[in-house]
This record gives structure tokens, sequence and C-alpha cells, in this order.
């Protein structure tokens, strides 16, 4: 079981950085891809980044790309997701999951089995 629990939320001026980090627990935190997603009002959740379990390999939904930078630390059972240049459409509920599988694209297809999802975390960009 691996629990995760995201933190760094909060409410900026568009411009502005936040980094958002999702601790996991469980001994095992390696052993899975880490990916971010979010979910606007009204919408439906959607990817944003992905690591591979070594953190060699990322991809970026082409809305965040140049400003998002996705990376983790094994050591320390963390991904983090650095985002700067905020703008107010990236006002969302950021969710961070964890799979077995590291997924290359079609990241938002149903039949994708993400193992384990956290609790979310708002960010609100205000312009």
């Amino acid at each position: 079981q691996v629990q995760l629990v995201e933190s760094g939320g909060g409410l900026v001026q568009a411009g502005d950085s936040l980094r958002l980090s999702c601790a996991a627990s469980g001994r095992t935190f390696s052993s899975y891809a880490m990916y971010w997603f979010r979910q606007a009002p009204g919408k439906e959740r959607k990817f944003v980044s992905a690591i591979s379990w070594s953190g060699r390999r990322t991809y970026y939904a082409d809305s965040v790309k140049g400003r998002f930078t996705i990376s983790r630390d094994n050591a320390k059972n963390t991904v983090y997701l650095q985002m700067k240049s905020l703008k107010p459409e990236d006002t969302a509920v950021y969710y961070c999951a964890a799979a077995l599988k590291f997924y290359g694209g079609s990241w938002d297809d149903p039949s994708y089995e993400y193992d384990y999802w956290g609790q979310g975390t708002q960010v609100t960009v205000s312009s």
C-alpha cells in the first residue's frame, strides 16, 4: 500500500511560481512511475506531467511544457512539480498518482491503471 500526500498549493498571481510536493509512504517508491494531473472547476481531470522510476524520462502536457518541471527524490520518497510563469488557466486541483507502469502517451486514457492517488492540492492563479 502506498499513500500519497500532496502539498505546496496556494493562491498566487499570474507570473508567479509554486513548487508542489507529493510525499509517498512505503519503501517501494522507486518502483513506481509518478504522474501529476489536474482538474479545473467543471472540467475533467487532465494529465500534466510524468516521470519514470529513475527520473531519467519525463513527459509534459503541451500546455505546461517549458513552464513546469517534474522531478523526484527517491531517497525522500517525494516527487515535485516546479511551476513557473503561472497563468490563470493553471488554476486547478493538482493530484499526484503512482503507477507501476510508465506510460509514454495517452495518459488520460481511462483504461490506464494508476495504482494510487493523492487527495489533491489546490492551486489558484489570479490575473
